[in-house]
Formats: structure tokens, C-alpha cells, sequence
């Protein structure tokens, strides 16, 4: 299986603190990979070293393998694309929010493409000429996320993105996300600290504790786990 993303031995500290610890592991080109574990276990982090806002101090990270060291930064935010838990809008209109990126490259936007991404992101077009903040908490990931298509990337990684959400609007997230990883052919990385969304939109957990991997496993597989402390996290007996 074609790998999007190679780790090896990847570890970070923060001043004299281990954060990351040696993590290793192949990330499957068009598949969708969840990160779950305890607050505080590297899942964050390790993202901000995938999209370039960190750097780690040894190991190597591999993205389509092509040392993340050697990729220009600005490349590889449009080739990873990121998605936070709050949708962090600008001021102005929907259109501004979109436009922002290709006007920071000096490209055109026109609104015909505009609406073709609110479209991908089930946002009706009339949409376009409304202020951003006016959105509901939904429709304001939803926007995040078409803001990062814009760039057309090959990764996107998702952090916790439906944690804020009431259960009907994380529902349509989801269902999103498993319709744009296929229309896209992206390759989808998701933190969540929701068993049953990694699960059902997983097609491999990764488990985190301490800044370790403690196990990569089948989604479908994660309540099967015979690794003691992942049986005792996805039970529920573990924060």
C-alpha cells in the first residue's frame, strides 16, 4: 500500500520536556487515519510537524517521500492542508474568508470557483455574500474547510473539528469529510477523542499516549485491542 507520510523516529522536546517520543509509523496514501488518546498525548503536535508549524529536534518526516525538510514551507501548507477544532474566520464575507489564500499567491479567485467549493462543502451559494460570523457553528467548520480545499491539498489533517458541535451538525461533518476524502482522493488524518467516530470513519487508528504510539491498528479493531491500556482507553477508563 502507497504511503503518503513516513515517520521515523520523530521526537520533539519542549525546553527540557519530552512531548514526542520516537514515533515511527506509514500513514496510507487515500485512506482516512484517526489519532485518539489522552489530552496531552502528542496528537496536536505531531500535526503541527506534519503541516510545517513545528519542527522536530531528530527523526524524519516523510511527505509523499520527499523529506519534509526539503519542502518549501509555503508548498507544503497548500500540499497539507489543516482544519482546527475552531474554525479561526476573518472578518468580512464568506467570498473573503475563500479568497484569502489564493490572493496571498496573487491568483485570482473568481466567484464562479468560489461557489464550486461551497458546493463541495454542501454550502448553499447565496451563501457568499454573507458575513462570515453570522454562520452557525456548523456551517462555520463547514467554511473552514472549503477555505482549505482551496488549496487543493493532497493531506488534510482534522483536529477535533466536530468536538464543539451538537451531534446533528458532527453527524453532517462526518458525512462530509467521508464525501470530499473520495471526491478529492485526499489522504485524511482526524484527532478525535470520540471512540466511535474513529471507528466509523477510520480506516486505521493510530492510539497515543506519553508522546508515543502505542499502537496503529484497524479502526473496525480498536475495541478488539489485546494492548492493555488501549483496551482500558477505549473502554472509558482512561482521560
Amino acid at each position: 500500500m502507497t504511503e503518503a507520510i513516513s515517520l521515523k523516529e520523530v521526537t520533539l522536546y519542549d525546553q527540557q520536556t519530552l512531548i514526542l517520543d520516537h514515533i515511527s509509523g506509514q500513514i496510507h496514501k487515500n485512506k482516512i487515519t484517526t489519532f485518539i488518546g489522552p489530552s496531552g498525548s502528542g496528537k496536536s503536535t505531531l500535526f503541527r510537524l506534519l503541516n510545517g508549524l513545528r519542527s522536530a529536534n531528530s527523526g524524519d518526516i516523510f511527505i509523499h517521500n520527499q523529506n519534509i525538510e526539503d519542502i518549501d514551507p509555503i508548498k507544503l501548507r497548500t500540499m497539507v492542508g489543516i482544519v482546527l477544532q475552531e474554525a479561526i474566520l476573518l472578518p468580512g464575507t464568506v467570498y473573503d474568508n475563500l479568497a484569502i489564500a489564493p490572493r496571498l499567491h496573487n491568483r485570482t479567485f473568481t466567484k464562479e470557483e468560489a461557489e464550486q467549493v461551497l458546493d463541495s462543502v454542501g454550502l448553499e451559494r447565496h451563501f457568499l455574500s454573507k458575513s462570515a460570523h453570522t454562520l452557525s457553528g456548523g456551517q462555520k467548520q463547514k467554511l473552514s474547510i472549503a477555505r482549505t480545499l482551496v488549496n487543493k491539498p493532497n493531506i488534510l489533517l482534522l483536529d477535533e473539528i466536530t468536538s464543539s458541535l451538537d451531534q446533528v451538525s458532527a453527524q453532517a461533518i462526518e458525512s462530509l469529510i467521508q464525501t470530499i476524502h473520495t471526491q478529492y482522493d485526499l489522504t485524511v488524518l482526524w484527532i478525535t477523542h470520540n471512540i466511535e467516530q474513529a471507528i466509523n470513519v477510520g480506516d486505521q487508528t493510530w492510539v497515543m499516549m506519553d508522546g508515543k504510539v502505542v499502537e496503529q491498528i484497524p479502526s473496525k479493531q480498536l475495541y478488539q485491542s489485546t494492548h492493555p491500556r488501549v483496551a482500558e482507553f477505549v473502554k472509558g477508563g482512561i482521560n
